[in-house]
């Protein structure tokens, strides 16, 4: 009877292990959800540099006494394109949004505002993305959700379009309305 070596053995049994980790973590609740540090706290600092034309963000505008969207965008951000009509279609609405544009080109940044459509009451410009970074924004369009008192009790990401959006951020954004009046 011919034995197998411990060696040959090892490595299929430590990969089958991490397969069934994996597995097991892909199947636990929530899955799916990116948790946020900053739900319940007071919105981070934010930069005082508008992009050019724009008003820029003040602390005042992170805590309005309404709600009030941050979205995190780029113009040569593809999602952040795919979400921009839901965004003027938001403004339009009466949601108040501030935008800020990240590691972008100001005078792309602009073209692309002036051609599409500006959604936002003030435009922060965040060319290094130092901003992102202490918001916590990885990539691309990310978009918070503060209270009237500039507490986060939302965090997005990913573009504002399709069923991601349907089930998780209206919902979240209609329970900030509603606990506003």
């Amino acid at each position: 009877m011919a034995r197998i070596p411990v060696l040959m053995i090892v490595p299929p049994l430590v990969f089958g292990a991490f397969g069934f980790m994996a597995w097991m973590g892909l199947g636990r609740e929530g899955a799916n959800e990116l948790e946020s540090v900053f739900e319940g706290r007071p919105a981070p600092a934010m930069t005082d540099v508008a992009l050019s034309g724009y008003p820029a963000i003040t602390p005042a505008d992170l805590a309005a006494g309404e709600v009030t969207l941050v979205n995190f965008w780029a113009s040569w951000c593809p999602p952040c394109r795919a979400e921009h009509p839901e965004l003027k279609r938001l403004g339009d609405s009466g949601v108040r949004l501030v935008g800020v544009n990240f590691k972008d080109q100001e005078k792309t940044a602009k073209t692309y505002l002036e051609n599409d459509g500006n959604p936002f009451a003030a435009v922060a410009f965040d060319p290094a993305g130092r901003t992102a970074i202490d918001w916590g924004v990885t990539a691309p369009p990310e978009t918070f959700i503060l209270d009237g008192s500039g507490t986060v009790v939302f965090k997005f990401v990913g573009p504002l379009v399709g069923t991601d959006y349907e089930q998780r951020f209206v919902p979240a954004l209609e329970k900030a309305l509603a606990a506003e009046e």
